[in-house]
């Protein structure tokens, strides 16, 4: 076959539906760099914008034989981008939102005995959440959150690779979301005892 450099997105496209990993290799070296780009203009961040942008391709790559491209593949794959990018602001601005309304409630005032037995159940939650976690996507929860560790220096440390860190924080980070629902109710009756 010619050189996939030469090829038009859509044989590219039918290529990688066919499961042909050269043509996926060469989608992700048109676009990658120019994707990773745009999202850390949006995102500030070029480590978010990696992870992002690796997110987005392993996705292409799992939903490769159900793909539908109606538009250019670079139209296509900056609007899935654009989605992930407002998916990214609103989870970190969740994130935020939390993490200032506890600060608030620790440095505004002193909190009364109910709000302090509120605040106790709030971590009680978290940790129990973290306690259910298996013993080494725990670790790694804890080296990132609590040692503020980067992705690089967990997996020098427990001698894995990066994309394991990565999976297994994915992993940790999702199912402390499913405990995000116990801990808003917590937070919102909090901020109203204010």
């Amino acid at each position: 076959m010619a050189s996939y450099n030469s090829l038009t997105d859509l044989q590219l496209i039918h290529l990688l539906k066919e499961d042909d990993q050269h043509a996926f290799a060469e989608i992700y070296s048109r676009y990658s760099e120019s994707l990773a780009g745009f999202t850390a203009s949006k995102l500030y961040s070029m480590d978010a914008a990696r992870d992002v942008i690796h997110d987005l391709f392993v996705k292409l790559w799992e939903d490769r034989k159900q793909l539908n491209i109606t538009l250019k593949l670079k139209a296509y794959l900056f609007t899935i981008t654009r989605h992930r990018i407002i998916d990214e602001i609103r989870k970190n601005i969740t994130r935020n939102e939390y993490a200032a309304m506890l600060r608030s409630f620790t440095n505004a005032y002193e909190p009364n005995a109910e709000q302090q037995l509120a605040m106790k159940e709030l971590q009680q939650i978290v940790e129990n959440s973290v306690d259910q976690l298996t013993p080494k996507v725990k670790e790694i929860y804890k080296l990132s959150r609590e040692e503020n560790l980067s992705i690089p220096e967990i997996a020098e440390k427990l001698q894995l690779s990066e994309q394991t860190v990565k999976n297994q924080l994915s992993t940790s980070l999702s199912h402390l979301r499913k405990s995000l629902s116990k801990i808003s109710v917590l937070m919102i009756s909090l901020w109203w005892m204010s």
